[in-house]
C-alpha cells in the first residue's frame, strides 16, 4: 500500500501489551530522527478490519514510511530504520561483513528466541486442557532454554550482541528478552553474558522511554518522538493521498 509521496515523520505501529515493535521504538529513539507513534491494542485492534487495511496480517509492528509506504516485520522495519543515518553505528550499509553479521544475528533472535516464547503465549491466549497446556508449555521452555544457551556461547564476553557497540540486534533483543520476566521460564542469571547486556539495556534511556510509552506513564527524555497519532487519522490520511 502506497499513500502520497511527499515526505512525512514515519509512524510506527506499536502493539501493546509487551509487542516485539519495542525494540523499533528503542531503535527510532538511538536514532533521534522526527517520527510518530500509533498505539495498537492486541488482540482486539491488531485484529480489526480497521488495523488489516495497514497490514493484511494484522500483527504489529507496521511503520509508515517518510516516504509513505507501509513495511511490516520487524527485521525489515529496523533495518529501514537503521539505514536512515548509518553514521550512528546501530546498523551497516549493505554488502559489508557488519551487515551479514547483524542480519544473521536479527534472524537468530526472530526464529529461535522470539518463536520459543510462542507455545507460553499461546497458552495464555486460548483456553487449554491441563495436559494440552503442559504439552505446549513444556515444549517451550526446552526450546527457550536452547535458545539462552546458544545466544549465551554466541555472544560470550562482547560487551553487546554483535561486539563492541550496541546495534539494531540489541534493540531488538530487549524487546523479546523481557518476556522471560513475565513468563518466568529461565533464571537469566545462569546465562551472565546475557543478563549482563540484558542489565545494561534495561539502563539504557531509550528502553526506560518505551517501557513508558507502553505503559502509558509520562515518558522522561523522548529524543525523537513527536506525539502519538491515531488509527483513524493515518486511514484519513491514505484515503486522501489516493
Amino acid at each position: 500500500m502506497q499513500t502520497s509521496r511527499d515526505n512525512h515523520p514515519p509512524v510506527l505501529f506499536y502493539g501493546v501489551p509487551s509487542g516485539c515493535s519495542f525494540g523499533s521504538i528503542v531503535a527510532l529513539e538511538w536514532l533521534g530522527l522526527p517520527y510518530h507513534l500509533c498505539r495498537i491494542e492486541m488482540p482486539g485492534v491488531v485484529s480489526s478490519d480497521a488495523y488489516k487495511r495497514i497490514n493484511a496480517v494484522g500483527e504489529t509492528p507496521t511503520l509508515r514510511t517518510a516516504a509513505g509506504d507501509f513495511i511490516s516485520e520487524s527485521i525489515a522495519i529496523l533495518n529501514h530504520i537503521g539505514a536512515s543515518d548509518l553514521d550512528r553505528g546501530i546498523a551497516f550499509a549493505q554488502g559489508t561483513p557488519g551487515f551479514d553479521r547483524l542480519n544473521q544475528m536479527l534472524a537468530y533472535l526472530n526464529t529461535s528466541l522470539f518463536d520459543a516464547y510462542a507455545p507460553f503465549w499461546y497458552t495464555l491466549e486460548h483456553e487449554l486442557d491441563p495436559s494440552d497446556k503442559k504439552v505446549l508449555t513444556d515444549y517451550g521452555q526446552a526450546k527457550v532454554l536452547k535458545a539462552h544457551t546458544d545466544l549465551e556461547a554466541m555472544v560470550g564476553e562482547k560487551p553487546w550482541l554483535l561486539g563492541e557497540h550496541r546495534t539494531l540486534a540489541d534493540a531488538y533483543f530487549i524487546g523479546i528478552a523481557r518476556w522471560n520476566e513475565y513468563h518466568q521460564v529461565v533464571d537469566r542469571r545462569e546465562y551472565p553474558n546475557l543478563q549482563r547486556i540484558y542489565d545494561q539495556l534495561e539502563a539504557d534511556p531509550a528502553v526506560v522511554f518505551a517501557h513508558a510509552i507502553e505503559r502509558q506513564q509520562p515518558p522522561i527524555g523522548a529524543v525523537g518522538l513527536i506525539g502519538h497519532i491515531a488509527l483513524e487519522e493515518v486511514l484519513e490520511q491514505v484515503l486522501s493521498a489516493k
